[in-house]
């Protein structure tokens, strides 16, 4: 069962590799609107959504969102991380992305899909959850409110 709503977001810690940028901590994301999304090279659908989440990081990177992606083999080829960092040039990954080969993330999140997208606010509790084909066109309006949501907290300080 993947987290519950309202959970603090684990910590990124255990990846064996990071792409895109130095590991990033929790405190780092911290007062931002995070996305986690899961992926994997053997997975078609999450190849297929990785434009998609490019597109995202365009349109809501200025209004505070953070992505981070999370490779989560679900086999023995999926380990190989010279495969790993092909797919993420071929696909013009732009988030940082963490390889999870020992699923040490995976499991601290509780995560069995890719994709899987795990939405949390700027206070780093878990406002949506989302997997599978139709995961990337559902968790965007989601997206949307916790920006939304943000951007009214601020404005009220």
């Amino acid at each position: 069962m993947p987290l519950r709503m309202d959970s603090q977001m684990p910590a990124l810690k255990g990846g064996t590799n990071w792409f895109n940028s130095d590991p990033i901590t929790n405190e780092e994301l911290a007062g931002h609107p995070t996305l986690i999304h899961f992926w994997a090279i053997s997975c078609h659908m999450c190849k297929e959504s990785l434009p998609e989440i490019s597109k995202w990081i365009e349109k809501y990177g200025p209004q505070g969102l953070k992505v981070v992606a999370v490779h989560m083999p679900r086999q023995e080829s999926d380990t190989n991380v010279d495969e790993v960092k092909k797919a993420i040039d071929e696909y013009e990954v732009k988030q940082p992305c963490v390889v999870d080969n020992w699923h040490e993330i995976t499991d601290a999140f509780e995560n069995k899909y890719v994709p899987a997208f795990y939405l949390f606010d700027a206070e780093g509790k878990m406002r949506d959850f989302k997997a599978g084909e139709k995961a990337p066109k559902l968790v965007e309006p989601a997206i949307e409110r916790v920006l939304k949501e943000a951007k009214v907290k601020e404005e009220a300080k």
